[in-house]
């Protein structure tokens, strides 16, 4: 830092002293953003030697894996999408950014945060469009945004993609917090729809007049006469999409997206978290839940032993 922006931050600390809301230290610099340098850094990628190749879902051990690598939800087909990546575990400091973004209406942490994303993204892939997670209208006016599409767009502009917000969310669900990851998909289950896309034709106009084709053949060329306009049922056809949130838990309402994401024609859903839930951390007490729900638990959490 030079030595004029050191005495002006210094002074301006002095007059409206701030703390980081990560971990309370005096900040140094002014920025829009109320956290340290180093806590923007401190952030760690996650780490497994054991996950699913296809959610991507960190284990303990090999246990809940098949011989091709896949836990037993994705061999199930109960993950609507084709692939996830996140790029830290929800704990810490990058739980506390989240809140800060998220419920602290800290917006300009969007910049900082989509560099997480892009690198937990590998650039050999391909997309079509960026999906965000849709958020419920009730929902979305209480905070006043929708930070899955503000992450979205900075992924975006980032990889040179447009955004498309083909799924809405009909309906307002309860707190996913504290459900097994049956109760989870019930709870989701019908919550969101496609938001049909519109498309017309165009028809050349046509005259009868004497010496009119030749007169106005250019226009002929450029003025269309707009044909019925027709709902799309389909208007991701074809498509590689990435649905990007920001942070996965048990995958429920990724995949209950996906689902409908798949419904508006892609091909191929790819799932962009900025963090999701490590349970080798966090394993639930299995002796209190009722026996249907434990295979639940056991394949998104995996076994305790190796």
């Amino acid at each position: 830092m030079r030595a004029a922006e050191k005495v002006y931050c210094g002074l301006f600390n002095l007059l409206f002293p701030d703390d980081c809301r990560v971990c309370g230290e005096p900040l140094q610099e002014v920025s829009r953003i109320p956290v340290c340098g180093r806590c923007l850094k401190e952030p760690a990628p996650l780490e497994a030697e054991h996950y699913c190749i296809a959610c991507r879902t960190p284990f303990l051990n090999r246990f809940p894996l098949d011989e091709t690598g896949r836990c037993a939800l994705c061999r199930l087909g109960l993950s609507g999408f084709d692939a996830v990546y996140s790029y830290g575990s929800y704990e810490g400091s990058l739980r506390k950014l989240i809140h800060l973004f998220k419920y602290g209406r800290v917006t300009p942490l969007v910049r900082p945060l989509g560099q997480f994303l892009s690198m937990a993204l590998p650039r050999e892939l391909s997309f079509d469009a960026v999906v965000p997670m849709p958020l419920h209208w009730w929902r979305r006016w209480r905070r006043g945004f929708n930070q899955a599409d503000l992450l979205a767009r900075e992924i975006a502009r980032r990889w040179n993609l447009p955004v498309r917000a083909t799924v809405k969310r009909v309906r307002a669900t309860a707190p996913q917090a504290g459900l097994t990851h049956a109760k989870r998909r019930s709870n989701v289950s019908g919550a969101f729809s496609v938001a049909r896309g519109f498309s017309f034709t165009l028809a050349l106009a046509r005259t009868t007049e004497p010496g009119a084709a030749d007169r106005t053949g250019f226009l002929h060329r450029l003025v269309g006469r707009a044909g019925p306009v027709r709902a799309s049922k389909k208007p991701l056809l074809g498509m590689r999409v990435l649905l990007v949130d920001d942070v996965l838990t048990t995958g429920a309402s990724a995949a209950a997206c996906a689902r409908a994401l798949k419904r508006a024609g892609a091909i191929h859903v790819t799932v962009l978290a900025l963090a999701r839930a490590d349970r080798r951390t966090s394993l639930p007490d299995v002796g209190n839940i009722r026996v249907a729900d434990r295979v639940s638990v056991v394949a998104a959490a995996g076994s305790v032993h190796p």
